[in-house]
């Protein structure tokens, strides 16, 4: 008599298994996360595999060798990476569609291809729509192979036998394996495929490079175990309708975290920006008030970039507020302490705020700027052109100290401005030669920052 099939009922974050349905899941409290997966008896099975003779090595017997790693042709994405691609890591790369995913990595096969023999296994496209693709990005390179595969053990036997030096998958969520009885997406497919792939990579030492699709939430689709699975996360940041593209690591076991890449988006593919600062601020507009230039550092990286408010009297009982690129609870606070603290009364205004460029800032180092943004807005009054503005303010009216602020002012003087507005504290901890290079305001409170700023 053949076996029972068994249905159960896997949670997309966690992991959690459950013979019935929950609306709430047990292990991580999310809700609507449990998704049905059929299992054969050949998988409850499985696990009745004799057990291998393992054995485990002191640390000193280790070899402590330096870890071997392929520069992609590309910068920005070595940057991010922590120096390139690291032999026998497994690279998980995400982001929206149409984002660029699959054009960054065909654009790496034409630098890595040079050297090293790399196999690029794709559920999405035939290989017609890969070679018009490769046609038009300009990759020509004889050591690209495509193959148009789904059945991961297929490709998995393939992997051993043939040895490339690179493995790119494009993407996790079309990959299935055949034993298990569930449709290619699912919770269990996606992560039984990533760990088959993880042992390919990590067994034969081959650096092996997986896209995946994000929800409509935009976090990684499929199990969050999927993120812990891979040594590596990059997400693919920027709106569709901008030609602007960041790329940042999420998770990286072989560098940073807090390292990005930026890049632009051409008729012939991605390009690299060098000088993303450059990029974010120019076109500025010339004596217009509410704009402001503040800084962010992203990892060691000052990036500078154009703050625009526009504060107008409501035409409605409430006042409306907006933010495009900043927190919007904390502008809201921003208001309030402009209110109670600096004397200037928007509570019957709209206030509107963007960051140019579609860049974030999520540092409070950033506050200032905004907040002078929109007092420049409310009063009609412009803002130097050649002043960039760095500082947190607290919730009594005070300027705080920042990290990293001489970086940020040498960024702004490499970029031609002439003055800066900093905190009082990190203005008495300046050096005496790191002064005369550039002229620094301190300033206590907004008040002070605002006079000094027009």
């Amino acid at each position: 008599m053949a076996g029972k099939i068994k249905t159960i009922y896997i949670c997309n974050q966690c992991g959690y298994e459950s013979a019935k349905w929950y609306g709430c899941c047990p292990g991580c409290g999310e809700w609507n996360s449990m998704e049905e997966d059929v299992r054969s008896p050949e998988q409850q099975k499985a696990s009745a595999k004799p057990v291998k003779t393992v054995f485990a090595q002191t640390i000193n017997e280790i070899s402590a060798e330096d870890e071997i790693r392929f520069k992609t042709g590309m910068t920005e994405l070595d940057r991010v990476l922590g120096g390139g691609i690291v032999k026998g890591s497994l690279v998980l790369l995400s982001g929206d569609p149409g984002i660029g995913k699959s054009t960054i990595l065909l654009q790496i096969c034409e630098h890595l291809g040079k050297n090293l023999r790399v196999l690029y296994v794709t559920g999405e496209e035939s290989a017609r729509q890969i070679k018009l693709r490769a046609k038009r990005l300009g990759v020509r390179t004889d050591n690209l192979y495509i193959m148009c595969q789904t059945d991961v053990q297929s490709i998995c036997e393939y992997i051993k036998s043939d040895k490339p030096d690179l493995i790119i998958v494009d993407s996790i969520q079309t990959m299935n394996v055949s034993e298990i009885s569930s449709s290619p997406g699912s919770v269990t497919q996606v992560r039984e495929s990533t760990n088959m792939y993880m042992h390919c990579a990590k067994d034969l030492g081959i650096p092996t490079i997986i896209v995946g699709h994000v929800n409509k939430d935009g976090n990684i689709a499929g199990p969050k175990v999927l993120e812990h699975i891979v040594d590596c996360v990059l997400y693919f940041e920027g709106e569709r309708h901008l030609s602007y593209r960041i790329l940042r690591a999420v998770k990286n076991r072989y560098g940073s975290t807090n390292e990005i890449g930026v890049f632009e988006m051409m008729d012939k593919g991605l390009v690299e920006v060098p000088n993303p600062s450059l990029m974010l601020i120019s076109g500025k507009p010339k004596n217009t008030a509410g704009t402001c230039i503040a800084c962010v550092m992203e990892g060691s990286r000052p990036i500078l970039a154009e703050v625009q408010a526009l504060v107008v009297a409501s035409s409605y009982g409430n006042a409306r507020r907006m933010a495009t690129g900043f927190d919007y609870n904390r502008m809201s606070m921003l208001l309030a302490v402009l209110e109670k603290r600096a004397g200037f009364f928007m509570n019957n205004c709209d206030a509107y705020i963007n960051v140019v460029g579609g860049l974030r800032l999520d540092e409070p180092a950033t506050d200032l700027s905004v907040a002078l943004a929109m007092i420049s807005s409310f009063k009609d009054t412009p803002i130097r052109d050649d002043t960039l503005v760095i500082g947190e303010i607290g919730l009594g009216g005070e300027i705080r100290s920042v990290s990293n602020c001489e970086q940020r002012i040498k960024e702004a003087e490499r970029l031609g401005f002439n003055r800066c507005i900093i905190p009082k504290h990190n203005f008495k901890t300046l050096s005496d030669g790191f002064k005369g290079n550039i002229e620094i305001v301190g300033a206590n409170n907004v008040n002070e920052a605002f006079e000094a700023a027009i």
